[in-house]
């Protein structure tokens, strides 16, 4: 064989390899499928098999985390967070009445609590309830840490923390190490974000604890949810830019699947967003 021959079959065969790599190597961000996508804990064989690192879950009764555990504990797979609200008024910031049995059972397991801020009392993002949140999030801060518990701010459309940039805003007031904020993907593009989110993630990134993804419209801010919320892999939104960003900020938390009003069975759902992971992960590191 000719030299030259040679060293065309060697950069066939470079180009090739280099290929495969792409197409299985991804992030190394663990990603898990939130409770909006998981709702039974009868689909937690389903989630191993398909290869999620584990779920995100909603508040119970101590004794009902403490099962959920086991069962996550039997497959090897992890509590990422606890879904769970607080409500600011002028005077205090509250959270359910099982959270704090919730916080002692969660001891040691690494979990999150993942804090949706409601008021009935301030507008959307107003800063004159601060204060009030502020000194109440120190205290739940200090509960979550003595039980080696985090608390992510979860900004949802409608509620006082509505923004990431209000989550931000807060948690730098806070001042808690356990205290950071979750970036959501839907409610970013739902508020009108699109264009923003890069300088956003760069606001967030000394705060940031978790980030949700999953298909998207593009345009389709103020519209409704199920252009926003779409199985991971399906609409216009380029979630490998997103996914390319967090890979530039360094961030190596976890990344949890939404689920929210997906009209597919979740064993569905939870196959084709994993299928899309995987190869929207792989292109996020092939640039």
């Amino acid at each position: 064989m000719k030299s030259s021959q040679r060293l065309v079959l060697a950069a066939i065969f470079g180009y090739a390899l280099t290929s495969a790599v792409a197409q299985t190597a991804g992030l190394p961000n663990p990603f898990f499928a939130m409770d909006t996508a998981v709702r039974d804990l009868r689909e937690l064989d389903t989630v191993k098999e398909l290869g999620y690192a584990g779920i995100g879950w909603r508040l119970d009764a101590p004794e009902k985390l403490a099962e959920a555990m086991a069962q996550l504990k039997k497959r090897d797979l992890k509590l990422f967070a606890i879904y769970t609200g607080a409500n600011l008024s002028r005077d205090k910031l509250t959270w359910n009445n099982q959270l704090d049995a919730a916080i002692t059972a969660l001891k040691g397991s690494g979990a999150a609590l993942w804090l949706p801020v409601g008021s009935g009392t301030f507008k959307k993002s107003a800063r004159d309830g601060d204060a009030v949140a502020v000194k109440g999030l120190q205290q739940l801060a200090d509960k979550a840490a003595a039980s080696g518990l985090r608390v992510a701010l979860y900004p949802h459309t409608g509620m006082w923390i509505e923004s990431v940039q209000d989550a931000v805003r807060v948690a730098w007031q806070v001042n808690r190490k356990n205290l950071g904020v979750t970036f959501n993907l839907c409610h970013s593009l739902m508020l009108g974000e699109e264009m923003r989110i890069p300088a956003l993630l760069n606001e967030a990134a000394p705060y940031l604890f978790f980030v949700t993804i999953n298909g998207a419209d593009t345009g389709a801010a103020g519209g409704s949810w199920n252009r926003l919320i779409q199985p991971l892999g399906q609409g216009s939104f380029d979630v490998v830019a997103v996914l390319r960003k967090l890979r530039e900020l360094r961030y190596q938390g976890p990344i949890g699947l939404q689920g929210y009003g997906v009209g597919l069975p979740p064993k569905e759902n939870l196959t084709r967003s994993m299928e899309a992971w995987k190869k929207l992960s792989a292109r996020a590191v092939a640039w």
